[in-house]
């Protein structure tokens, strides 16, 4: 089976005509062009293939309407699952550009060696992303992703340094 990527998850619907709200999981706007095939992940490893035929943006979030899904009714059970593209729907990226998929899981350590914790997600709250690092011990630690802090991104090896700015780790 070929390799899926989150782009979107379905977390309601919105009016009676089948649109969907979505949480974005992606930086690219094409992703919920007009034409653009997603995979529906269901339950069990089901999957589907979507055909995005509408797409606006409402309040913050996406919404998006589906090739044949024209009533609530038919988007009600969509509820709660992810949407993904396959590996061949990949972009490439700039040098310093990665995907999610290949920051969460990666080691973080500390310029001087001790190691932080390991990113569990990433947040886009507006001008610059942030990387949630699950510590060992303790609360989460929030790391933005910014040129001051994160110093080397070695995707290869899962291993991200960063040097912390004051209070980053209070």
């Amino acid at each position: 089976m070929t390799q899926t990527f989150n782009v979107g998850k379905i977390v309601n619907t919105h009016g009676i005509k089948g649109e969907v709200k979505v949480q974005r999981i992606t930086d690219f706007d094409d992703r919920f062009a007009i034409g653009t095939r997603l995979i529906l992940e269901k339950e069990h490893g089901q999957t589907e293939e979507l055909e995005i035929d509408g797409y606006r943006i409402h309040k913050g979030f996406d919404l998006i309407h589906f090739k044949g899904y024209e009533t609530i009714n038919d988007v009600e059970p969509l509820k709660g699952f992810y949407l993904k593209i396959t590996e061949n729907q990949l972009t490439e990226l700039n040098d310093g550009e990665f995907y999610y998929h290949e920051i969460i899981g990666c080691s973080v350590y500390l310029t001087n060696g001790d190691k932080l914790g390991i990113i569990k997600e990433i947040l886009a709250p507006g001008a610059n992303d942030v990387w949630v690092v699950r510590r060992e011990e303790g609360k989460d630690v929030l790391i933005p992703y910014i040129e001051d802090v994160v110093k080397e991104v070695d995707v290869s090896s899962k291993k991200v340094v960063i040097e912390p700015m004051e209070g980053l780790l209070d």
